[in-house]
């Protein structure tokens, strides 16, 4: 039997012998537990609304009896625990293995905790840390499966609560990334569970007396849980020793009204210290005054501590290391709190190219920084190297380096003129000129001047410039209707006197001829050759007479 009263040491090694194996672990929990000795529950993983929210409360315990006294304190309700609470060292990393005394507030700034409060336990004397502690992922302190109440949080977020064999410690199937001890399971399951504590823990375990008087001094406490929305709930109570504050069958109550379904006791019955933002928002019972204040547990105490939410190693996506629970991103275009999104820059890449590590590898056909600019003209393809080979104005795709012409050329690189008869961008259209006429190979006039060598085709054609030089005698003789109505009358009028005259001579000569009928006259032939003085009538006629006759045979 422990001895009454006596100065104990909590987990004191040498009172415990040998490490134990998972089904030694407490022999005396009860029997409608079977061998489980602990309770998991899985966390609150979302990440929206605030990562933590703490609300001060005054509460009248017991609750409506004659002799009730005041009681303070604060609830922190925290959202996503696996990445906002961590469990630190005194001083931050290595503080427990150098035996560093720090008070919780500096241990805070350390890690910029939102909110923080004293943890697990230590020897007084030395300064060691006590108990089971892991800290973000690394195994702190391994109490060789000596156990006590412990909170942990495992890899894949699950909350855990109770008693711990060292097996349970050292998992890697899915190991803890947080772990501290404390020293009384106060609700199990929703259940006041401090009796069976009492039976399970096995030894004393508190600095100020026996296990029996660390269960029922009111006091200062402090002590974590969670809900049943998973989220995590940190406790404090203000208080003084035998003073003012709780007892821990009070504390249990009190947390079971307020809907908590598994906590633990953390504080040492003397010590209750809450952070907020940086600042000491409590102070711990005054007996830390009374001796060395390097032996108040506000000085050295582990802490649990909620921040922003923090990373894992794998958590910076290969791109970026873990530092302290944050993500350092690697290279300059990573980003993220998990280094997984890559952005090299406005709009990423413009649209034009893909975003690497070493930044912007741009599409065909553009260039820049942040790829955004188009090859300049004459040039084309990855990096705009290649130089455009189009002729006659073309100009050319700056992907491919395809040409397009202008009108009146054709071919892969532009350099052939439309063949007669055909016009337009890339000579796709047909002449509309009469007779089969070619046009202009730009825009299908058929008002043009024709070069030589064309000229040339044309002679040899022959009716298409026959017949446009007709066309040009039309238009520049062309007169008004009008006018050729009054030209047309006055040369029939014209041509009907002259035909009356030639009339009139005509039967003239025909009386002479018949008056002298049988009578011939001889005319030399100068005469006939016009040089004697004839009338031109009588030559007329001559001719005439002759060549009535008919020739004898």
């Amino acid at each position: 039997s422990p001895p009454s009263d006596p100065l104990l040491q909590p987990y004191f090694p040498s009172r415990h012998g040998p490490r134990h194996p998972h089904r030694h672990v407490r022999d005396c929990q009860p029997v409608r537990y079977g061998n489980v000795t602990h309770e998991a529950w899985p966390s609150d993983n979302t990440t929206g609304g605030p990562v933590a929210t703490t609300r001060t409360f005054v509460s009248y315990i017991p609750p409506g009896g004659e002799d009730h006294r005041a009681v303070y304190g604060h609830f922190t309700f925290v959202r996503n625990p696996l990445r906002t609470v961590s469990v630190l060292e005194p001083g931050g990393t290595g503080g427990c293995q150098a035996h560093r005394r720090a008070p919780v507030e500096e241990t805070a700034k350390l890690r910029k905790c939102l909110v923080a409060q004293n943890g697990g336990y230590f020897d007084m004397e030395t300064g060691e840390c006590l108990g089971n502690v892991v800290s973000d992922g690394k195994l702190v302190r391994n109490s060789g499966g000596l156990q006590n109440a412990q909170f942990g949080i495992r890899k894949d977020g699950t909350m855990v609560f109770g008693y711990l064999s060292e097996e349970d410690v050292l998992d890697q199937a899915n190991p803890f990334v947080q772990l501290v001890s404390g020293v009384v399971w106060l609700l199990r399951d929703g259940e006041v569970y401090v009796s069976q504590s009492q039976i399970a823990e096995c030894d004393e375990i508190q600095t100020t007396g026996t296990f029996e008087k660390f269960i029922n001094v009111i006091s200062a406490r402090t002590a974590v849980g969670h809900d049943s929305q998973g989220q995590l709930v940190l406790v404090h109570v203000d208080g003084q020793t035998e003073s003012r504050g709780v007892n821990l069958w009070e504390m249990a109550e009190f947390l079971k009204e307020q809907g908590i379904i598994n906590a633990i006791n953390l504080d040492g019955g003397g010590s209750a210290t809450l952070v907020l933002n940086g600042t000491l928002a409590s102070y711990p019972s005054e007996h830390c005054s009374f001796d060395n204040m390097w032996r108040c547990p506000r000085s050295i105490s582990t802490i649990v501590c909620i921040h922003e939410p923090a990373c894992e190693p794998a958590d910076c996506s290969g791109h970026g290391n873990c530092v302290e629970g944050e993500c350092h991103c690697a290279g300059d275009f990573w980003r993220g709190p998990a280094c997984d999104i890559l952005d090299c820059g406005p709009s990423n890449c413009s649209l034009h190219g893909t975003c690497t590590d070493a930044g912007c590898l741009c599409d065909a056909g553009w260039i820049g920084s942040n790829c955004s600019e188009a090859c300049p003209s004459g040039f084309y393809g990855d990096a705009c190297t290649q130089k455009c080979q189009c002729q006659n104005g073309g100009s050319c795709d700056p992907v491919h380096g395809a040409c397009s012409c202008l009108p009146g050329y054709y071919s892969t690189h532009c350099k052939q003129e439309c063949p007669m008869g055909w016009y337009g961008p890339n000579c796709q259209e047909q002449c509309a000129c009469e007779h089969t006429c070619p046009c202009d190979r730009e825009t299908g006039s058929c008002n043009i001047t024709y070069d030589l060598a064309v000229q040339d085709q044309l002679n040899k054609a022959g009716r298409c410039l026959a017949s446009q030089n007709k066309e040009r005698s039309k238009e520049k003789f062309s007169l008004p209707e009008k006018t050729w109505i009054s030209v047309t009358s006055v040369l029939a009028l014209l041509l009907g006197i002259s035909a009356m005259g030639n009339v009139g001579l005509f039967l003239k000569a025909r009386a002479a001829r018949h008056s002298k009928s049988g009578d011939y006259f001889y005319h030399p032939l100068q005469e006939i050759n016009g040089e004697a003085s004839h009338t031109s009538t009588s030559a007329a006629c001559e001719t005439e007479d002759t060549q009535d006759q008919t020739p004898l045979l």
